[in-house]
């Protein structure tokens, strides 16, 4: 969805938009706030989490509580319930069940096992993508919100071709909103990825990605063995790889379908009305 000019948005009777950038820049932080304005907040990690892979998640919680004798008789006499309180802004059941590749007696999952959960994750946010449009309809005649926001994952890059005007998950956003690129800087990379080795978020690597990785981690470190990597390590290792691949294909997905800020720009934005400034100085600029 690109607009004629920043006037012509601004002046629309309701806004959409889709925030998306590296994991940890701030777009939860912003829906969260816009939430508090009138806006409607569409979490697609909490979408994944609880409409597409909620069943997976909990019968993981499940499996190792039937590996403890007191828990699996309780388990198989339907005595307890064992449920998963995924939130907005608690994403850990989800970065759990997903976990990071390695040594399994300390924490890890068999690569089979952790590519098989990759899949899993892949197929669940192109459809809670997807879903957009319908929580679009869903806000306004349910709930009466006139203004939305979709908060992606870091992901979302993943799963679209950023050159392609018919992917289906591109299709489905910009038919109904408006992209967002929220811009980090290196100074924020090197800050995420210290962040993230503390509260681990959901990690998504394309398939070929992922094995070049890890025959590459392998090296550096001399293991000869898939279950001799230590996952935290790798993980965090990963993630930064990752983060760096992501970069230039989160400008190419802006400059072809939407629009960029910087993520410092977020400071300046306390309610609905300055985030749509925001939004239109974007607008302009790409205009000039």
């Amino acid at each position: 969805m690109l607009f004629n000019s920043a006037e012509e948005f601004l002046s629309a009777p309701s806004h959409a938009v889709t925030v998306f950038g590296m994991a940890g820049v701030g777009k939860t932080w912003l829906a969260a706030l816009l939430r508090k304005h009138q806006w409607f907040h569409y979490s697609a990690d909490y979408r994944i989490g609880t409409r597409y892979m909620g069943e997976f998640i909990v019968d993981n919680f499940k499996a190792e509580a039937m590996k403890v004798p007191f828990l699996r008789n309780l388990l198989r006499s339907d005595s307890i319930k064992i449920d998963s309180n995924i939130t907005f802004s608690n994403l850990a059941p989800l970065s759990t069940y997903l976990g990071r590749p390695g040594d399994v007696k300390r924490g890890g999952l068999p690569l089979e096992e952790y590519q098989r959960r990759q899949e899993q994750h892949r197929i669940a946010e192109i459809a809670a993508l997807e879903d957009v449009p319908y929580f679009i309809e869903r806000a306004d005649k349910l709930y009466d919100y006139s203004n939305f926001i979709a908060d992606t994952g870091g992901s979302l890059i993943e799963v679209v071709d950023p050159a392609n005007a018919e992917d289906p998950v591109i299709r489905a956003l910009t038919a109904s909103t408006l992209l967002l690129y929220i811009r980090g800087t290196e100074h924020d990379a090197e800050e995420l990825v210290g962040r993230f080795r503390e509260h681990p978020k959901p990690m998504y690597y394309q398939p070929d990605f992922l094995l070049a990785k890890w025959a590459e981690f392998k090296k550096l470190n001399k293991v000869r063995l898939d279950s001799e990597v230590d996952p935290d390590a790798f993980g965090a290792w990963g993630f930064e790889a990752l983060l760096r691949d992501r970069l230039p294909r989160y400008q190419q997905l802006a400059d072809n379908f939407g629009y960029t800020i910087e993520a410092s720009d977020l400071a300046t934005v306390r309610d609905g009305d300055e985030f749509l400034d925001l939004v239109a100085g974007a607008i302009r600029k790409r205009m000039r």
